[in-house]
């Protein structure tokens, strides 16, 4: 006995897999913050700050429902629309939580390009105060204007590169705001000779007297971003920073004290002054390519997780095959298999 065709099709439709659903889409928002701590600064930083919001799916349709939120810094050069747009940030998170890898939350980026690419949210004379900006001002003002769980139990703080070294600093200098930190291949998370040792750009960094002319030198423009963050001359020199070396008639000349605050700047070595605030943390991991462009990076990140293991602070660190960039985003990357998993163990979401 022969079925009908059309109960034929019927139960070959009923054995088919079901088709993969579309994850429910959150929303970016773009907001300006007017910074009050960053008004006035002596070097011509714009005070009104971009900041993009990642809003999960679901926000808006419940006025009582509050949220944990991810606090993610840039790196050098970026900004924060990038990370939404060019990184594609909002759509891994959608995927994330339709996949249970983080419950929803809020992610906030907030735009710390300078006149230089880079504020590495450090506090500085000549730059502003953006360490206090971003770990004070910032939350503030998320905890005003949208709804969060507006306690440190429920912040976690993350970052790549330039993101990651202000990860490490800000959990290192701010004990009492977030719960969990963790840095992406931290930039400068220890003295190494690549980021202080000479090179032909710091030629160029020290007889540049216009901005343009510095930018056309990606390491040139990286060495006063770093001098203006760490060793500051407001209203002196070309570009209120002092260059941890002096142009001479045919060769440059060290500049001890500069190379000193440059050092003592770095999480290393800021790190036996600031143990207790590590030790308040629900989480700390870092990790970082063993084929990163930067050379310093893996070696910092191993003196750092060696320095951290001789102090008794809890923490998780791994290295792994690939380079600066190329293992962050996407279904394989770091946020999505380490970062995002991380933070749904050790924030509070509820």
């Amino acid at each position: 006995m022969r079925l009908p065709y059309f109960l034929f099709l019927l139960a070959l439709l009923w054995r088919l897999p079901a088709p993969a659903q579309t994850p429910a889409k959150g929303r970016v928002v773009v907001t300006y913050l007017d910074s009050k701590l960053l008004k006035g600064n002596p070097g011509g930083e714009n005070p009104r700050r971009r900041v993009s919001v990642y809003l999960p799916a679901g926000y808006e349709a419940s006025a009582a429902r509050r949220y944990p939120v991810l606090y993610y810094l840039h790196g050098f050069t970026w900004n924060d629309s990038l990370i939404f747009h060019a990184d594609g940030m909002a759509t891994l998170l959608d995927e994330a939580i339709a996949a249970g890898q983080i419950r929803p939350l809020l992610m906030v980026v907030p735009n710390e390009q300078t006149q230089f690419q880079g504020s590495f949210y450090a506090n500085s004379a000549t730059n502003g105060p953006w360490g206090d900006f971003t770990a004070r001002e910032l939350v503030s003002f998320i905890d005003k204007n949208y709804r969060t769980l507006a306690r440190p139990a429920s912040r976690g703080l993350a970052g790549h590169s330039m993101g990651g070294n202000g990860t490490l600093r800000l959990a290192l200098l701010y004990p009492d705001t977030y719960a969990a930190a963790y840095a992406l291949s931290p930039a400068f998370a220890a003295p190494h000779p690549e980021w202080m040792a000479a090179r032909p750009s710091q030629a160029l960094a020290s007889r540049a007297t216009s901005r343009a002319r510095l930018l056309q030198d990606f390491n040139a423009v990286r060495l006063v971003a770093c001098a203006r963050a760490f060793s500051p001359t407001p209203g002196r020199g070309t570009f209120g920073a002092a260059l941890p070396y002096s142009l001479g008639a045919d060769s440059l000349r060290h500049r001890d004290a500069v190379l000193a605050q440059w050092g003592a700047a770095s999480p290393l070595s800021l790190l036996p002054a600031h143990l207790t605030s590590l030790r308040q943390l629900r989480g700390l991991a870092f990790d970082w390519g063993e084929q990163d462009q930067f050379r310093h990076i893996p070696e910092a990140g191993r003196t750092l997780d060696t320095q951290l293991s001789a102090y008794g602070i809890p923490h998780t660190t791994e290295s792994y095959e690939g380079n600066h960039g190329n293992r962050i985003m996407g279904h394989d990357g770091r946020v999505y298999q380490k970062l995002l998993p991380f933070f749904n163990q050790r924030l509070q979401f509820e």
